[in-house]
């Protein structure tokens, strides 16, 4: 393992030369794809927090959502444009308590936070573009599986994640079953519906007709899909809240000091779609944004095992569905179905009037059901077997 310095290749609004933080990186060579091929001299940025026991029984992996990263808990500074996404939730005394607890959060493949993706250097010297293949969330979790192994890790006390880092805990589960004792999926789903996959289609479509977009090879333009970007996190956006939400918060207010009537301003709904677009912009690259939505849509653990429901019997981890009352995107009966479809499965359910997003808002009420859950954590053993189940 090693800590380097070095940036990524980035595009964007971002800067060549922008410091990465404090991350490590393991380099685990070629990675074999679920599509066929291998991915070349792959390599993993993760981040961890407290200390790995002597047994490694007492590690737990967070999995990140579509463009988060490993960044879970800690200040903003260099490379590191925000705090933690679920900041509150990890740290010494907290809910999952690093005094106790080895946690572990790695940046998936494709990703544009230091992990192997579309922005990195291929083996000719230039940035993979429009040539990074295809990666599907098995093969994400095929990296960390590699990863855990580099840190000796054979069996997570729990996993968790949402939305599409709830599809890698799912995958996870039933790929390496003896490796995970608790599955924590929050606002995610076994397999993606046509719905979540239909609201994914207008934003590739937005990246990919942008001009900027040079057909993903916009690295040595030095500007890249930026107005796509723009619309796809805007339709995103919309789909991360609740209607209720939106309604009370903004209803048909004029921003401030615009007047929309006649086309010349926004109403406030616009002003807040037009700062997510804005601040997602200068923190990501496009071509990540696309090969993780198309990972999203291929989602489906029982792709080539029989069926979702074969998939699941498969599991025998303690299985947490949670689902988010007000979420339109992830509906609670997906988490529902989740949790009757394995072994050993409960839901539960976070109030918040927040949507999706609510599984990273309402850190109180996700911090309550993870200490509930690591107090009846299973101590794991060590030796067991790893070997994934096709």
């Amino acid at each position: 393992m090693t800590v380097i310095d070095d940036p990524p290749v980035v595009s964007g609004a971002w800067r060549e030369g922008d410091p990465v933080g404090h991350r490590q990186f393991a380099d685990l060579g070629d990675l074999r794809l679920e599509r066929g091929g291998a991915l070349p001299a792959v390599r993993v940025a993760y981040e961890t927090w407290g200390r790995l026991n002597d047994t490694a029984s007492n590690a737990v992996l967070i999995e990140h959502a579509l463009t988060g990263d490993s960044h879970v808990a800690g200040a903003a500074g260099p490379g590191h444009r925000s705090p933690g996404w679920w900041e509150g939730l990890v740290g010494p005394g907290r809910d999952i308590d690093t005094d106790h607890w080895f946690v572990v959060a790695a940046n998936v493949i494709g990703g544009c936070q230091g992990s192997t993706g579309p922005a990195s250097t291929a083996p000719d010297g230039r940035p993979w573009g429009s040539r990074f293949p295809f990666v599907t969330v098995r093969d994400q979790v095929a990296a960390e599986a590699a990863l855990a192994d580099r840190l000796g890790i054979d069996r997570w006390t729990m996993v968790i994640g949402g939305s599409m880092g709830g599809m890698r805990v799912i995958e996870w589960a039933v790929t390496f079953p003896d490796r995970v004792a608790q599955a924590v999926v929050l606002a995610s789903t076994a397999a993606s519906t046509a719905d979540q996959i239909a609201w994914a289609q207008p934003q590739l479509l937005a990246i990919r007709a942008d001009p900027d977009f040079a057909g993903g090879d916009y690295y040595d333009q030095g500007r890249g899909p930026q107005a796509g970007m723009g619309i796809a996190r805007r339709i995103a956006q919309a789909t991360y809240r609740s209607a209720s939400e939106l309604d009370d918060r903004f209803g048909r207010e004029p921003q401030p000091g615009e007047d929309p009537l006649g086309g010349h301003g926004r109403y406030a709904i616009e002003s807040y779609l037009d700062y997510h677009s804005e601040k997602l912009g200068r923190r990501f690259d496009a071509n990540s944004y696309l090969v993780l939505t198309e990972a999203m849509n291929s989602h489906d653990v029982g792709r080539g095992r029989g069926g979702v429901a074969a998939a699941l019997a498969r599991v025998t981890a303690r299985v947490i569905a949670v689902g988010v009352d007000s979420d339109r995107l992830y509906p609670v009966e997906q988490s529902a179905a989740l949790a009757h479809g394995v072994a050993n499965g409960e839901l539960r359910t976070i109030h918040s009037p927040c949507g999706h997003d609510g599984f990273l808002i309402e850190v109180d009420q996700v911090g309550a059901l993870v200490r509930d859950s690591l107090v009846n954590a299973e101590q794991p053993g060590v030796g067991r077997d790893s070997t994934p189940i096709r």
